[in-house]
């Protein structure tokens, strides 16, 4: 499937034939052609509220039927899709429905039930179920419209909103689906929540190519297992801490033989999960992909390389420009660290109702007037790979010394003591900073793995204290919380 050049309004992204599939639930499958028709009628339900055009409708629910055409129908309708993760609770609700201005909350009667005096700012419309209303033709809308507002998760602070145009979410769809080779016959398992940007793709770029989504909310790492043998899933997307769970336990042949592409976004894999998701899956594809909200996707690296460089996070994806910069603007040299910097379409509009903080992020480049400075520092190498280095504001400097969380990381996991790391730098009086490393894992291991990290690591990124713990906490898109993790432990550290 070739990229297409010009975009058009979201909704027209259902490509596939009129009686293919193109959402999977657990005991019916819906063809192109209904989903078609549910859109219509769920866009005419949401016009007949009488909302303003480019109004923000918000939705707070599990994947369901409803929650899938949301992206398509409230665009349709002429209005501004509000996402909201279910894994968050009535007081972030609260927080977004304020921010974002929204209109309406369509949620279930559960979630409903959570809510407390006050959560529902004034004149804002509660729905727990969804209408059908007169059918409205697929939109006219002007591709730079706005037609999506994603929350980040708020691990560095309260949610900020990323606003997203119809052009944005065309030609993420297009670009994924291109890369990824999908097509009409891949079934797509969409285990990721729909409110995040990397989640949310899954949906529209498996509709761009022809393809099936079966969307699943799990409980359990097995949970996955059953649904990719259920529905005969070819695709599968995760982030690292999902890899690590579900390479934990056991996987039937029939849940192995169907897939043919892993893809990794959310966190960088570490060469212990390469190895261990390519001898699980010998015969699927494993794509390792880069990407911020801010500019949804940046770069991929093809499964051919992977295996020879399991630390890269590849080339830029179709529609991309990437660019790593010094802090004065000019391009770092090959082997030089720099910051990763987005330009083309796939940048964001910026931050809702925050011209601040988009004047900050959302600067000129060489050769463009507008791009997205990620605020991760990376390193293109002699071979045209870019590695990650690590975030700006995590880095680590003991005594001087520049250090990549994630380096200290993957020595921690390279033997196996622990399942999951976290690196973090704390203040210290005579380096500056020192190390504090949190693992999920048996603390009896410890010996054994600082005797290696001695091995393997110079003294300066030896950690000053290991913090050992059954698990590590997650955020609400799955993504190891390490703003809680930091918190933890200056707390800590302020009551010893």
């Amino acid at each position: 499937m070739a990229p297409e050049p010009v975009a058009l309004p979201i909704d027209h992204v259902l490509h596939g034939a009129p009686d293919a599939p193109a959402l999977l639930e657990r005991d019916a499958a819906l063809t192109f052609a209904e989903v078609e028709a549910a859109v219509a009628r769920l866009a005419g339900w949401l016009a007949a509220q009488g909302f303003a055009p480019g109004a923000r409708v918000a939705t707070w629910l599990p994947k369901t039927r409803v929650a899938a055409l949301m992206p398509l129908a409230a665009p349709r309708a002429g209005l501004v899709h509000v996402p909201v993760n279910p894994l968050l609770k009535r007081a972030q609700v609260a927080h977004i429905l304020a921010d974002s201005g929204a209109a309406m909350l369509l949620t279930h009667a559960p979630r409903a039930a959570t809510l407390e005096d006050g959560d529902i700012p004034p004149g804002v419309l509660l729905a727990t179920e969804a209408g059908e209303g007169e059918a409205l033709p697929r939109s006219s809308a002007d591709p730079e419209a706005l037609a999506a507002i994603l929350y980040t998760s708020g691990s560095t602070g309260r949610p900020k909103g990323v606003m997203l145009s119809h052009a944005n979410l065309w030609f993420g769809a297009i670009a994924v689906a291109d890369y990824l080779r999908l097509t009409p016959q891949d079934r797509v398992l969409g285990v990721l929540p729909f409110s995040f940007d990397y989640g949310q793709n899954q949906l529209l770029s498996t509709w761009a190519a022809g393809g099936a989504v079966a969307p699943l909310d799990y409980l359990t790492p097995r949970d996955v297992v059953k649904a990719v043998a259920r529905h005969d899933a070819t695709v599968l997307a995760g982030v690292p801490p999902l890899w690590t769970q579900l390479l934990g336990i056991d996987w039937p042949e029939e849940a192995v033989a169907p897939l043919r592409r892993l893809t990794n976004s959310g966190g960088a894999l570490t060469p212990r999960l390469v190895r261990g998701l390519r001898e699980r899956f010998p015969q699927a594809d494993l794509y390792a992909m880069y990407g911020l909200t801010e500019a949804f996707r940046s770069t991929y690296l093809d499964p051919a390389l992977i295996d020879a460089n399991p630390d890269a996070i590849g080339r830029a994806i179709p529609f991309a420009e990437v660019m790593v910069l010094r802090p004065d603007g000019t391009r770092a040299e090959p082997g030089e660290p720099g910051e990763l910097v987005h330009a083309g379409p796939l940048v964001a509009q910026g931050y809702w109702r925050d011209a601040e903080r988009t004047a900050q992020r959302f600067r000129p480049a060489p050769g463009w007037p507008r791009a997205v400075w990620s605020g991760d520092t990376v390193v293109e190498g002699a071979d045209g790979l870019l590695r990650f280095v690590g975030r700006d504001d995590e880095m680590i400097k003991v005594a001087g010394n520049r250090i990549s969380p994630q380096e200290v990381e993957e020595a921690a996991l390279a033997g196996g003591e622990a399942r999951e790391a976290v690196a973090i730098g704390v203040a210290d009086e005579a380096q500056g900073q020192a190390i504090v490393l949190v693992l999920a894992g048996d603390p009896a291991n410890e010996p054994a793995l600082r005797a290696r990290l001695k091995r393997d690591l110079p003294n300066f990124m030896q950690p000053a204290r290991i913090d050992w713990r059954e698990e590590l906490p997650r955020n609400a898109n799955g993504k190891l919380d390490r703003a809680a993790l930091r918190r933890a432990i200056a707390d800590k550290d302020m009551t010893s």
